[in-house]
């Protein structure tokens, strides 16, 4: 029997949420940290794991896993923000990003936290309102959306940071009720 679900929700009652967003890859993982609270956001950590280079893939993989599985216990996020795999030209690379996403799905269901998957261009939809936005203008549109000092950088971190500003106004647009 499945676990029951707990679906996170904005709530207007001052209730808190903070959403974990990932953008996976192999040779650097973005994530990004932010709170809602009463419909606006702020964030809390954002960054990028960057396993050895000279690691084999299977260590690769478990550094991401490691990484992941240590922000989830630091950050306690009520929901892992997901960005969905391109469909690449070269099949082995997208069996390793695979691989990658599998790794922060894996984290977020060990420690029971709700897992939600966003296409890039919806991500970007949501955060720049253009689904083909470059990385310098989602750079340039979380730096104005979180009122940080400067770009957030590297761009990875920026894409996560995306994702999960994407969950926090799917969640506005489209309350779920407390259960």
């Amino acid at each position: 029997m499945a676990p029951t679900k707990i679906i996170p929700t904005l709530s207007t009652k001052n209730q808190p949420l903070v959403i974990l967003g990932i953008d996976p890859g192999t040779k650097i993982t973005g994530y990004g940290i932010i709170l809602c609270k009463d419909g606006k956001t702020e964030p809390l950590d954002f960054g990028c794991i960057r396993p050895p280079t000279k690691s084999s893939h299977h260590d690769r993989y478990l550094v991401i896993f490691e990484a992941l599985e240590t922000l989830i216990a630091r950050h306690s996020p009520g929901a892992l923000a997901i960005e969905t795999q391109f469909v690449y030209r070269n099949a082995q690379t997208a069996i390793k990003l695979g691989i990658a996403r599998g790794m922060a799905i894996l984290a977020a269901l060990r420690s029971r936290t709700p897992i939600f998957e966003y296409a890039p261009k919806k991500t970007k939809l949501a955060v720049v309102g253009n689904g083909s936005a470059s990385k310098m203008q989602v750079q340039r549109m979380i730096q104005l959306l979180l009122s940080l000092p400067k770009l957030p950088e590297p761009e990875d971190a920026a894409d996560a940071l995306a994702v999960a500003i994407c969950h926090a106004h799917t969640l506005l647009l489209h309350p779920r009720p407390n259960r």
